[in-house]
């Protein structure tokens, strides 16, 4: 990282120093909650979670290396020099706000119900053709995450792409404070979260916490076919599928599973692209990358470099070619939009069309009625046969029936994979989607197998 020592650490976060007053003035090679991750000169946050107290690990991060360690317990006999603060997470918080505010590149924050983690990796794609950036790895993007993430920008980036996730009134806002986004993303405003949230309007409202501590002339990037995000118009540049928008894409063609080519139009400009990554969905992605890209001054052939060069992400819209099947594996998490955006990217498959489905989190009294939303979706698709596994997909499973699939419910994934050879077909194209407590990690390691 950047220099920053344990005094700007310690002064951030008000503790009080334990250890010899030499180190104070020490360089912080790194930041890690994870006693496993510690490396020389790292500085270790014993943070509690609902699994483990991360204080347990503090004799340990010592013998790999650690400068100090951050605690809110007094230790006895401590291995080595560490930080005394009232609450270690809201530390990590606090020196990760004192350190963005040392670094002077641009930070693209992204949020939104459904594409935050696609739209990140486009937007990383278009903008390393230019900068070295830092993107948000795996799912950092909660408040552990993102302070992590910050931390992890080093001398040599010059942008950052930060993914913003939140399902609570506040936890966009504290975000934002130690984010301070140059150029905010909002990908569109669904359904998840409504447990906390109530409606999509109160989504809205928490998504639009960035603004709290966006840059004074952040750019502001919004998906201008969302009708409650087209609210923030006269502050926005807009990207999507009509014209009214800025950006905006047409001659859009499936390519099936393989991909997706569209036209993207820019005022009097225009190019051809072809997106690596089914769904017309991604579409939207590559918009908001040429919006990102060109206020950073990219030139419209980097941009397509970008988009065409884009990678999957592991259980995000991979597509796995295996010796039997062609699996869409997007089991890193789920709610009704996005499971809905899957199979409708499914129906790009020029095979029979398997779906296997599981439960979804955090949707709070809706959840019944939400599941069932899935189904009733099916009945309007092509899709050949529909697997549900778990306790409240069974009213997707209820919804289903009727449409042209077959449908099948198996309460737990030992059942399916006990089943599936009766079920499944050589050359069968399948989506393995569910909320990633569900673990369908298993349903694609056994069929990739």
């Amino acid at each position: 990282m950047k220099k920053f020592t344990i005094r700007q650490f310690m002064e951030a976060c008000h503790g009080i120093w334990h250890g010899p007053s030499e180190l104070l003035d020490q360089t912080i090679q790194g930041v890690t909650v994870d006693s496993r991750l510690v490396e020389k000169d790292y500085l270790f946050v014993a943070t509690v979670g609902e699994k483990t107290d991360g204080h347990r690990y503090i004799p340990d991060v010592y013998e790999k290396g650690a400068l100090c360690a951050v605690s809110q317990q007094k230790l006895s006999k401590p291995a080595g020099p560490y930080l005394l603060v009232e609450d270690t997470l809201q530390a990590l918080k606090d020196a990760a706000e004192a350190y963005r505010k040392t670094l002077h590149i641009p930070v693209v924050g992204i949020t939104g119900s459904v594409g935050k983690t696609s739209t990140k990796e486009m937007i990383a794609s278009v903008l390393a053709q230019k900068y070295q950036i830092l993107k948000t790895p795996g799912n950092f993007n909660n408040e552990i995450g993102v302070p992590l993430t910050i931390f992890m920008i080093r001398e040599n980036h010059e942008a950052a792409v930060l993914e913003m996730g939140m399902n609570h009134f506040g936890e966009m806002h504290r975000l934002s404070k130690m984010a301070r986004p140059t150029h905010c993303v909002f990908t569109n405003i669904g359904v998840a979260h409504l447990e906390y949230l109530g409606s999509r309007d109160g989504i809205l409202k928490a998504k639009t916490e960035m603004f709290d501590y966006a840059a004074e002339n952040a750019a502001v990037f919004i998906n201008g076919d969302d009708d409650k995000l087209i609210t923030l118009k006269d502050r926005a540049v807009m990207f999507g599928l009509d014209s009214s928008s800025q950006v905006w894409a047409d001659q859009v063609e499936n390519l099936g599973l393989d991909g997706v080519r569209c036209r993207i139009h820019v005022e009097e400009q225009m190019m051809d692209v072809t997106i690596p990554l089914p769904g017309t969905h991604m579409v939207y992605n590559a918009c908001a990358g040429v919006c990102v890209g060109l206020s950073l001054g990219l030139t419209m052939e980097q941009i397509k470099d970008g988009i065409e060069e884009l990678k999957p992400l592991n259980g995000r819209s991979n597509i796995l070619h295996t010796s039997h099947y062609t699996l869409v594996d997007d089991c890193y998490n789920s709610n009704p939009v996005s499971m809905c955006a899957m199979l409708d990217v499914l129906e790009y498959a020029l095979t029979r069309k398997v779906a296997i489905l599981g439960d979804m989190g955090e949707l709070g009294e809706r959840s019944e009625e939400l599941h069932a939303s899935v189904g009733e979706h099916i009945r309007n698709l092509h899709t050949d046969l529909v697997i549900t596994i778990g306790t409240l997909s069974r009213a997707i499973h209820d919804a289903a029936q009727g449409s042209q699939a077959l449908c099948l419910h198996y309460e737990t994934i030992d059942a399916f994979l006990e089943a599936k050879e009766q079920v499944l077909q050589d050359g069968d194209s399948i989506l393995v989607k569910a909320s990633n407590y569900m673990k369908f990690g298993r349903i694609v390691t056994a069929l990739s197998d």
